[in-house]
């Protein structure tokens, strides 16, 4: 098992990890636009934070040996369900061609007020 620790302050008091590697299976906990110190990157942005999730997830993944094109399923968060069009344009850049399967849900409360998306990723590699 690979684990990839999680630069958020929020790892330390809460006791996880940005993603696991389990044989051909990667799972990538929900990721807000949060910063190693923890500001937030763009706040109140929904297309900001989402690049800017997507790259951590990008990073994540490649410490595993996984890539964006090996994403299988996402699930969006969003604080506000209006965003859904500013979100998807950013996952629709990212993930336009592999398309995975995805979920997005309105309403959630995030850590901080600023923040207005987070995202999960699961990834399956074809060949462990």
């Amino acid at each position: 098992m690979d684990r990839v620790r999680s630069e958020a302050p929020y790892a330390g008091s809460w006791g996880y990890c940005r993603a696991l590697r389990v044989g051909d299976r990667v799972l990538v906990s929900g990721t807000s636009a949060t910063e190693a110190d923890g500001s937030v990157h763009a706040p109140g942005d929904p297309y900001a934070q989402t690049v800017f999730i997507i790259g951590l997830i990008e990073r994540a993944l490649g410490e595993v040996g996984a890539g964006l094109d090996d994403v299988v399923r996402t699930r969006a968060f969003l604080t506000d369900i209006a965003d859904w069009c500013e979100v998807g344009r950013a996952h629709l850049e990212h993930f336009g061609e592999t398309m995975p399967t995805s979920t997005c849900i309105g309403g959630a409360v995030l850590m901080q007020p600023e923040l207005v998306v987070e995202l999960e990723a699961e990834a399956l590699l074809a060949s462990a």
